[in-house]
């Protein structure tokens, strides 16, 4: 398996506020240096339904993704981004069986 990926949808018409409240979840995990972490995340706009977002989160593996998915810190952030949503959000957990870059 090469890896584990999670993506979120959800809607907001606060996109600014979700994006300071990622960074500012990446950077106390950074300060923290404890625990699995994602590997990189992006945070993407549907050009075709407005407020409707897309963030992609790349973990090592699934078991990384669920440690992280368990921490404190990050039952926090789930939080405070549901506040921030207009309606529901919707996970999806996805194996990696392939990832090629482009160079």
């Amino acid at each position: 398996m090469a890896g584990f990926v999670q993506i979120i949808e959800y809607r907001t018409s606060k996109p600014d506020e979700v994006a300071a409240l990622a960074e500012a979840y990446r950077e106390k995990r950074d300060a923290a240096g404890d625990g699995p972490r994602p590997v990189r995340s992006v945070m993407c706009s549907d050009r075709n339904d407005a407020d409707r977002y897309f963030t992609v989160v790349e973990f090592a593996s699934h078991e990384e993704a669920m440690e992280n998915s368990a921490r404190s810190d990050t039952g926090e952030f789930a939080a405070a981004l549901m506040e921030l949503c207009d309606g529901p959000t919707k996970f999806y957990d996805l194996d990696v069986l392939q990832s090629t870059d482009f160079s």
